[in-house]
């Protein structure tokens, strides 16, 4: 069955007031009246408009509706109310005859429910709807410093109530939020029941908050490892030498082994993000030479590239045979 969009039928905005619907309903209902209207489909439309008004008059029928119109506009054909959907009406004294509530269509029915008849006469609906409430996506942005150790964040973010009026709205809710240590980038912690309230008692929905890691200036993220790049003198390098690391938790000394070279990488066991299974640092080696020399070291330099004129680091590059 095809979704009916009452508003549309009745020509007004989805925050219209109570009586800006009733007076749209009253302009449609005379100009489509059967006894008045020789228009072709005026009886079909007469009938669309009277359902449309029954549904949005009262305020618990249109907070329900107004729920189920975001599950459903855009499921025109195959419309089907979402699972758990328990919507219900009882019809008490005056108002409507049996003859006129016949007249409501297989989706009114689908979402206010059966009909049952009583000594009074049909109509006088009330509720008994039960909707879930709608899950809250947020993202808390962390200095990795924060993601590390963990930390508690102040957040704001907007949930959907009903009004008094039946209206739905938008409401910022502020919650403060415990990080726990060791939160990934794009990481979901989910606290239960701090999303949108539940309609007719039913429980309200989560609030999902996705974790944004801000860059930092010394290390890069990959899961729960930290890449750092360190610079080393050549003739650490060379050498070999004892250097100072920095860490997230603290600085630790970093043995470089005797003939590094640059791009070369060496691993601080469980130094990166904790868990479960804590991440470890990579350090990558950057061999580092001063912007001017000394005569002195231009000479020790000269004296290096005699003794070691046998090696060429870029042999591999040149072709066989040449």
């Amino acid at each position: 069955m095809d979704f009916k969009d009452y508003y549309a039928t009745l020509g007004v905005k989805e925050d219209a007031s109570p009586d800006e619907i009733k007076k749209a309903y009253r302009k449609l209902a005379r100009k489509y009246h059967p006894d008045v209207s020789k228009e072709e489909g005026s009886e079909d439309k007469f009938k669309d408009v009277g359902e449309a008004y029954e549904a949005l008059k009262d305020p618990e029928k249109r907070a329900e509706y107004d729920e189920l119109r975001k599950y459903g506009a855009n499921q025109k054909g195959n419309f089907q109310p979402p699972p758990g959907w328990q919507g219900g009406a009882s019809f008490g004294g005056g108002g409507y005859t049996e003859a006129d509530s016949a007249q409501f269509s297989e989706f009114f029915e689908s979402i206010f429910g059966g009909r049952k008849g009583g000594a009074g006469g049909f109509g006088g609906f009330r509720q008994r709807a039960h909707m879930r409430g709608e899950d809250v996506h947020a993202r808390v942005a962390l200095f990795l410093e924060e993601a590390y150790n963990g930390c508690e964040k102040q957040m704001q973010f907007e949930v959907t109530e009903v009004g008094a009026d039946g209206r739905p709205f938008r409401r910022t809710k502020t919650l403060k939020v415990k990080i726990p240590a060791g939160m990934k980038q794009g990481q979901h912690i989910r606290l239960r029941g701090q999303g949108s309230p539940g309609i007719g008692g039913s429980e309200s929905g989560d609030l999902f908050v996705e974790v944004d890691l801000a860059p930092h200036p010394i290390f890069t993220v990959e899961g729960r490892d930290l890449i750092m790049t360190l610079p080393v003198t050549p003739w650490e390098a060379a050498l070999g030498a004892s250097v100072t690391v920095p860490t997230l938790g603290s600085k630790l000394k970093l043995k470089v082994p005797k003939g590094a070279t640059g791009g070369q990488k060496l691993r601080l066991k469980g130094k990166g993000l904790p868990g479960k299974q804590p991440g470890d640092q990579i350090v990558i080696l950057q061999i580092a030479l001063p912007k001017t020399h000394s005569e002195a070291s231009e000479a020790l330099y000269q004296k290096l590239a005699e003794a070691e004129a046998d090696f060429n680091p870029r042999a591999h590059l040149e072709p066989e045979g040449a």
